[in-house]
């Protein structure tokens, strides 16, 4: 099934399921308000909403509306943890073969993850907000799932029971002030602001084939400025796949229902044309991009994120029709998202104040 969760001005929204073909929606209240109370109970409301997916794709249901991914909130608003890892080992090997550093040999067998913040996801149409362009503003196509309750001690065959939703994240680095934190020894925080995730988060029941291994055997599709850069294979080269990940972060501790864990940039290795390096798959994000030149040129052209560009991150399955609708989402600077903010707050305190007065001549 699909399950979604439209703004209503809460921070948690509202629970919808959504049609398999992503057309149609029907508000989930009549059996749980949000997902995180169907995910601290799943084998209670999984069947219930499962029944209500199965009559929406027969047009059985009640109340179907249109559905709009740019009412979406990230399927799952605030989670309990963020655990971002980097599965994807050409990713981590072709940055550093940038730079001239070597990959140590550990991370080929213990995965690179930290944890982010969790507290304010981005729905799918959200801007990515950013104070200055100088920060080095980079999109991330990721693959994220979200689990039921993994035990400490469970191993990765055992913690892949407990994916209970799949979703695509796009989780924004800025690049330039990544490296002053890291010389600090402690990790991300200011260098990694608000994830964003697809409009939909899908049971694996819903890939079919292709999910299998712990590993989505799609094509990861990204678009930056409305031109095609990516076209990633998401299954073969994830060295790690999400059982792997999430048994090593339950390794000396539990994980509740609810927990976001995510692959990392999407990557897939380059081959080699002529003497020359290509990457036939393009890219996920624009370190890599900046990677690749850089071993072909001996330096960096292409540019970070700028105020205005967009970036759109989707994947198909075999029949061609979008699996978790796509991730649609523009740069804005932060003075503009204040300003923004507060039209909107203007706008609404004058809708409040007519419609006080409304009342009072009524009655």
């Amino acid at each position: 099934m699909k399950l979604a969760t439209y703004k209503d001005g809460s921070r948690d929204g509202q629970l919808v399921v959504v049609s398999r073909d992503l057309r149609t929606a029907h508000y989930a209240t009549g059996i749980a308000h949000r997902l995180q109370q169907v995910l601290d109970d799943w084998a209670f409301y999984a069947p219930q909403l499962q029944d209500l997916y199965d009559a929406l794709n027969a047009d059985r249901a009640r109340h179907p509306f249109d559905f709009n991914p740019a009412q979406c909130m990230a399927p799952l608003p605030r989670a309990y943890q963020w655990l971002d890892g980097s599965a994807y080992l050409n990713h981590v090997e072709l940055v550093r073969q940038a730079r001239g550093a070597e990959v140590p040999a550990s991370f080929k067998t213990d995965p690179l993850i930290y944890q982010g913040g969790s507290d304010d996801f981005l729905g799918p149409c959200d801007d990515i907000v950013a104070a200055s362009e100088a920060m080095g503003i980079d999109f991330e196509a990721e693959i994220a799932v979200i689990t039921g309750d993994v035990a400490m001690g469970t191993s990765p065959e055992d913690a892949l029971d407990e994916v209970r939703l799949l979703m695509l994240a796009n989780d924004v680095s800025l690049r330039n002030l990544i490296a002053a934190e890291l010389s600090k020894g402690f990790g991300f925080v200011q260098s990694k602001p608000a994830t964003a995730f697809s409009p939909v988060a899908v049971t694996p029941d819903e890939l079919g084939d292709a999910w299998r291994g712990g590993r989505v055997h799609l094509t990861l599709q990204t678009s930056w400025n409305g031109r095609k850069v990516g076209m990633c294979e998401a299954g073969p080269d994830m060295t790690f796949h999400f059982g792997q990940l999430m048994a090593h972060v339950a390794k000396t501790r539990n994980l509740r229902a609810g927990t976001v864990v995510g692959s990392g940039t999407v990557s897939n290795p380059g081959v080699e044309k002529h003497g020359r390096m290509d990457w036939p798959k393009g890219y996920g994000c624009i370190a890599e991009k900046r990677s690749m030149e850089m071993i072909q040129n001996g330096k960096s052209t292409t540019e970070f994120m700028q105020f205005g560009d967009s970036v759109r991150i989707e994947m198909k399955g075999k029949d061609g029709h979008s699996i978790f609708g796509a991730i649609d989402q523009s740069v804005a600077s932060l003075h503009e998202a204040r300003e923004d903010a507060q039209r909107e707050a203007q706008a609404e305190a004058v809708q409040g104040t007519d419609a006080s007065v409304g009342t009072g001549e009524d009655a």
